[in-house]
């Protein structure tokens, strides 16, 4: 992660864009992985001895690309998890899709996860997910859409398992459909929450330069 790309970056906060196929956080893998690798640029950056604090508000599947926001201090944490239970921190997404969808729509499901794979099921068993989205672009020949998706809720592997359930999986997604390209289509462009200390509405964007999105020419909002 050389290249890594620091959107924002203060006392309270760091906005970073977390590279395709890098782990969020560590696991039984011992992979690098996000969290850490930006312990150790604090670490190194401003001579922390010790341990540094990062916080870790919310996270991407490892093959998800995009932008992400680590807390660097308690309080911070605590007011962005806040932001997110009371549903005020918005996530937007750009994703690839096989087939040709429909120009906007909304998906409500329950989905429960059972050990690394989510299932659709009912209310009484499942957790409430709700997207809504926006198609804008086609590619007639690759029958591929690139859709923009505003996240209401953030069940594990939604966006994956509510568009594969209806007939359109991700570019790339072997777990939800039977896609074997390397990249998965999935890039979480767009964040905006409120700063934990200034209270400033703060909007993040960056968008993502490699396939399948460059297959399409309107893959910037």
């Amino acid at each position: 992660m050389n290249n890594l790309f620091i959107l924002y970056e203060d006392n309270h906060l760091i906005v970073v864009e977390k590279p395709k196929n890098i782990l969020s956080q560590s696991d039984a893998t011992n992979d690098l992985d996000l969290l850490t690798f930006l312990k150790n640029y604090i670490k190194e950056k401003y001579n922390k001895p010790g341990n540094v604090y990062l916080g870790l508000i919310h996270r991407l599947d490892r093959p998800t690309g995009g932008l992400m926001v680590f807390a660097r201090t308690s309080k911070a944490a605590k007011r962005l998890s806040e932001e997110i239970q009371n549903h005020r921190f918005k996530k937007s997404y750009l994703a690839v899709i096989h087939g040709n969808i429909y120009d906007n729509g909304t998906f409500i499901d329950y989905l429960k996860k059972v050990e690394t794979k989510s299932f659709i099921t009912n209310k009484d068993e499942g957790k409430y997910a709700e997207l809504s989205f926006q198609k804008l672009d086609y590619n007639q020949k690759k029958d591929l859409s690139l859709v923009k998706i505003s996240l209401k809720t953030g069940r594990n592997h939604q966006i994956r398992l509510q568009f594969s359930s209806r007939g359109y999986p991700l570019y790339g997604d072997s777990k939800y459909g039977n896609d074997s390209n390397k990249n998965l289509g999935l890039y979480a462009y767009k964040l905006e929450f409120i700063h934990p200390t200034t209270k400033e509405l703060l909007t993040f964007i960056n968008y993502p330069d490699y396939e399948p999105f460059t297959k399409f020419k309107k893959r910037k909002i």
